[in-house]
């Protein structure tokens, strides 16, 4: 009874080996054009805006769905003009650091990463050091993405030149800067 429940050996196939076949994909990867820039100290999480291709008529439903999810890019029609809020944004952060004003001044023009990378104590030597006024001069706007301003000046303070630069992005119709560097 046993002998009849078991399978004869030369009933059993002979098995192929499994063979991995890599198809490709019909379309390129999905990359966003717009990858910003940002100062992070390490250990710091900066949550990232949702993107909102482009303009289109508003609802109430949209405000709401905007309200519930966070910030989402602006385009640049829906802006105010770069360099107003560049020359502004680096003013009040030079400002700011010399010790002439209080650091949350900055905190509405900056994203979360830039505000926590000024916050942390660190500032140019150039900057506290006099009591001299600031001076912004050459203010320079570049727009290489819709939504997107990289501004470039030069700061003068007791005769000497000192690089700034900025990534200005729009976010919920007005510009944040989301990477600053300065010299």
């Amino acid at each position: 009874m046993s002998a009849s429940l078991r399978p004869a050996p030369d009933a059993t196939p002979e098995r192929s080996p499994l063979l991995l076949l890599v198809v490709p994909t019909p379309q390129p990867p999905l990359q966003d054009e717009r990858i910003p820039v940002r100062l992070v100290r390490p250990g710091v999480a900066v949550p990232r805006p949702l993107h909102r291709p482009g303009p289109r008529p508003r609802t109430g439903h949209d405000q709401q769905l905007e309200d519930d999810f966070g910030p989402t890019f602006s385009s640049r029609s829906e802006l105010p003009d770069p360099r107003d809020a560049g020359r502004r944004l680096i003013t009040l952060t030079l400002e700011a650091l010399a010790g002439r004003r209080p650091l949350l001044q900055v905190q509405p023009l900056t994203s979360p990463g830039v505000f926590a990378a000024l916050s942390a104590g660190r500032r140019p030597r150039w900057c506290a050091a006099s009591t001299s006024p600031l001076l912004v001069w050459r203010l320079h706007v570049s727009e290489p993405v819709d939504g997107v301003a990289e501004i470039s000046a030069v700061a003068r303070r007791d005769g000497r030149a000192h690089a700034v630069a900025a990534r200005l992005e729009g976010i919920d119709g007005r510009w944040r800067c989301t990477a600053l560097q300065i010299g």
